[in-house]
């Protein structure tokens, strides 16, 4: 069986976006059931070390729209620096899928043994290919920051079940 550069990348990430972006939707109910402001959601974490659920969902949407925009050979859209609400959130979810949904096959899958340099936010940088660069870095990173949003939500309370997590069964 052979999985092209482009089902690994774009072909997962969109779903589990969409997903991510159903999370926010049960989080804005359960706030406005509860009657409490959602941006106690937003701001919890689950240590005190650990990035906010804001910061999990920008990260998630980063490592996706930034992997698939160096497969590509492209740049990203640039997110707002604008302390996000809920609704704000899901608008990036949205313009990740969005850009994601402009990049066509041909575009990502001869990118596998492209060398490709993923800068970090401290301006440090790690040269990939683009291969090692999906299954060693992006696709873990993005799981763990998505995982972590699905944690710090069922943690508040919000009654979230795996389903939630892994959206519909994809033939």
């Amino acid at each position: 069986m052979t999985i092209s550069i482009y089902d690994a990348s774009v072909g997962v990430f969109t779903p589990y976006l969409g997903s991510l972006s159903g999370l926010l939707d049960r989080a804005a109910e359960f706030a406005e059931a509860k009657r409490i402001d959602p941006s106690i959601l937003l701001h919890t974490r689950l240590y005190p070390d650990m990035y906010d659920l804001t910061h999990q969902v920008g990260e998630a949407v980063r490592h996706a729209a930034r992997a698939c925009a160096l497969l590509a050979g492209v740049e990203p859209a640039q997110v707002s620096d604008v302390e996000p609400d809920l609704a704000e959130l899901k608008a990036r979810i949205s313009a990740a899928i969005d850009f994601m949904g402009t990049l066509r096959p041909e575009d990502i899958n001869g990118a596998g043994e492209k060398p490709v340099v993923f800068r970090f936010r401290n301006g440090s940088e790690q040269v990939f290919t683009g291969q090692s660069l999906l299954l060693t870095f992006s696709v873990p990173q993005f799981f763990f920051h998505v995982t972590t949003a699905y944690d710090i939500l069922r943690h508040c309370g919000v009654g979230l079940v795996k389903k939630d997590f892994l959206g519909r069964p994809r033939a």
